[in-house]
């Protein structure tokens, strides 16, 4: 970031700054100097932001944790950046896409459970409190270009018609400018009911002239980054792209099932424990974190929090030498 930027980024929206100086009223007056517009535009320096997000999958899933499911550019950014391998997931859809999207806990933004199921219940209302900005609004008021593509799960059952309330929706109170997707928890991957901003609209083709949303919604996000690039070239970006889900069989484009139907054909028990191994690899090579064992690790005596006898064999291997608590959190 820039070190010469004077403006007070604390307090969002900024605040117009006032007139100061001689006010003449003669425009042919020498001393009639105005200062010159100044766009908002974000500090010199900032970065773009980029965020996927894809539904259901943990981190025995994709390739660049060990998982059997081949994901080579995945794996190009994890080597060229970082990874993290204490990501506080709620293993549901909208607790965690609100925790992301906000920084806050999920109870904390309304968002115990999925929408579906909200309550009146403190937390659980799947209101976003109004105390609370997303990420993307604070973005957006710092002169950042924003934009959501995919799905998006974080609207209240109640606002999710063509009539609104739009306060909850990603062109509403989200905090993009642009939005191309689904509102709610799932649709059909090839007819599937999308909006763009508030506005419902249909795909220009079928299923049979070779229609998929993966597809639709990738060249949208493109085609929005491509514009920026070309009309605001020295201005940063944050784009949102989320899949629209951890799509079963009958979801996957043709090619998909192809792809990877040897590396899921084995059972279950063994598919699944296979990652394990590498994952707690890349956890002790992580100097940052400690390892999954040594964070659910409890004193000599301490009576076992086990789930069951059988999880806390296969899983946690409880030993006299310490005795491990099941996980309250995703761990690879």
């Amino acid at each position: 970031m820039s070190v010469n930027d004077k403006k007070n980024r604390s307090h969002l929206p900024m605040a117009t700054p006032a007139r100061t100086g001689l006010i003449t009223y003669d425009a042919k007056d020498p001393d009639s100097k105005y200062p010159s517009i100044e766009q908002l535009r974000p500090p010199k320096g900032a970065p773009n932001v980029l965020i996927i997000l894809i539904d259901d999958a943990g981190f025995g899933s994709s390739s660049a944790f060990g998982g059997p499911c081949q994901t080579p550019n995945a794996e190009k950014l994890a080597v060229s950046g970082q990874k993290y391998n204490r990501f506080h997931t709620t293993a549901l859809c909208s607790p965690s896409r609100q925790a992301l999207l906000t920084g806050r806990n999920h109870h904390s933004a309304g968002m115990g459970g999925i929408t579906e199921i909200a309550t009146g219940a403190p937390g659980y209302n799947s209101v976003l409190p109004n105390t609370i900005s997303p990420l993307a609004r604070t973005l957006k008021l710092n002169g950042y270009s924003t934009a959501q593509f995919g799905k998006c799960h974080e609207v209240p059952v109640w606002e999710t018609s063509p009539v609104g309330p739009f306060d909850a929706w990603p062109t509403g109170g989200g905090g993009f400018e642009y939005f191309y997707g689904f509102i709610g928890g799932e649709a059909n991957q090839w007819y599937p009911t999308l909006y763009e901003g508030t506005t419902p609209v249909e795909p220009k083709r079928t299923p049979e002239e070779g229609y998929h949303f993966m597809e639709d919604m990738t060249d949208k996000a493109m085609a929005w980054v491509s514009q920026q690039k070309a009309l605001l070239r020295t201005s940063p970006s944050s784009s949102t792209s989320r899949r629209a889900r951890h799509t079963p069989p009958t979801m996957c484009p043709r090619s998909g099932p192809t792809s990877t139907k040897a590396n899921l054909t084995r059972a279950g028990i063994s598919c699944g424990k296979k990652p394990l191994p590498a994952r707690r690899r890349l956890a002790s090579s992580l100097k940052m974190h400690s390892s999954p064992r040594a964070m659910h690790r409890s004193p000599v005596g301490t009576k076992c929090r086990r789930l069951s006898s059988r999880f806390c064999a296969d899983k946690w291997k409880c030993t006299r030498a310490g005795v491990h608590r099941p996980p309250r959190r995703t761990v690879a």
